[in-house]
């Protein structure tokens, strides 16, 4: 090294503003994701969890409860019609059924469809579906049986051109044990 370059001061030298430079970026990049993460928070995400828990327990009751119905259901959506309709078979007819079409990440894409049974046609529920779901979805069916709920469960791929079948399998591992 030279005498004139050992005597410059540290500012004119190129690797002490790369270092800085460095460590601004890292700390305005955690500043930003810290600031995203508080004003925009993961809904998906569950603080509760000895309620969801409880949730859980009473899921399971009321499926067991839909299997020793002996219910089963076909689901068409049309969303050309905006009309969802239902064929249910099994021990329980109530006067209006839930459908509950709930996306996995994305809470705005759910549906709620509320189904009312047909006089003319005992087992058949229309309801109606304001526009075409398709994808991956949570497929729910609520009904009431003697004032107890009972429910079907699929996790599905929705297509407009395939029926739906909920309940054609029996339940596995723990559920089955607590019978």
């Amino acid at each position: 090294m030279t005498a004139a370059t050992a005597s410059s001061p540290w500012y004119k030298h190129l690797w002490p503003w790369i270092l800085i430079g460095i460590l601004i970026c890292s700390v305005t990049l955690t500043l930003s994701m810290v600031t995203i993460a508080v004003n925009h928070p993961d809904n998906l995400v569950s603080d509760h969890y000895y309620e969801a828990g409880k949730g859980i327990n009473r899921s399971l009751d009321r499926e067991l409860l839909a299997q020793h119905l002996g219910l089963r259901a076909t689901v068409t959506l049309d969303g050309t019609k905006g009309e969802a309709s239902l064929r249910l078979t099994g021990d329980s007819q109530p006067e209006t059924l839930v459908l509950n079409l709930i996306s996995p990440t994305q809470p705005e894409k759910d549906r709620n469809v509320i189904l009312a049974r047909e006089p003319a046609q005992p087992g058949r529920y229309i309801g109606p579906l304001a526009d075409g779901v398709e994808g991956r979805r949570f497929v729910e069916l609520l009904g009431v049986e003697d004032s107890r709920t009972w429910r079907l469960f699929e996790e599905e791929t929705l297509r407009s051109d395939q029926d739906l079948i909920l309940g054609d399998e029996p339940l596995q591992g723990a559920e089955a044990h607590k019978r």
